[in-house]
């Protein structure tokens, strides 16, 4: 029998979650992605406004990914989502340091939560602009955690780090 993971893929506005789940998922990914009505249009078309589901199986291991929306008028979905998840991975946009506090509140929103294993993935860590690993993790203070590169369009890339957050679950299980 395979071994079930609940894993919430959360990060701030456009940082990739939905483009995260889409890379490497096994089944056609369920979004709830909805033209974009504020300010934020002239980022990118689309936001999600529910989540994003999306499942994979890693050696052996089945992952039920569920992408939080980042826009803070969705973060009713945040909580519900977080119900019975084994761990999360917060996606920060390593080219937008305005977004950075945004990524240090969700840290602490989704441990106050549930009490389980999380990793920070900076993403767009390939694209011009992105701030060291070293100065993210400086500038969000997430403590002793993982903070690893991810380039969320990537396959391989993201199942670095899926591997990460997998071997932190196992490892607060005693497996």
């Amino acid at each position: 029998m395979s071994t079930l993971y609940k894993v919430i893929v959360t990060g701030p506005f456009n940082s990739g979650k939905t483009a995260f789940i889409g890379a490497i998922s096994d089944i056609a990914v369920v979004t709830t992605e909805r033209k974009i009505t504020t300010e934020d249009r002239g980022i990118k078309a689309e936001t999600t406004v529910a989540m994003d589901y999306g499942r994979v199986e890693l050696d052996g291991k089945i992952l039920h990914l569920n992408g939080t929306p980042g826009q803070a008028r969705f973060d009713f979905m945040w909580e519900i989502l977080a119900r019975e998840m084994n761990g999360f991975i917060v996606l920060v946009d390593s080219t937008d340091p305005v977004s950075f506090p945004d990524a240090a509140d969700l840290i602490r929103l989704f441990s106050g939560f549930h009490a389980v294993p999380y990793l920070v993935a900076a993403t767009k860590t390939d694209l011009p602009g992105a701030v060291s690993l070293a100065e993210l993790r400086r500038r969000i203070n997430p403590g002793d955690v993982t903070v690893m590169p991810c380039v969320a369009t990537q396959k391989t890339s993201v199942r670095q780090v899926l591997l990460q957050i997998i071997d932190l679950i196992d490892r607060r299980r005693g497996g």
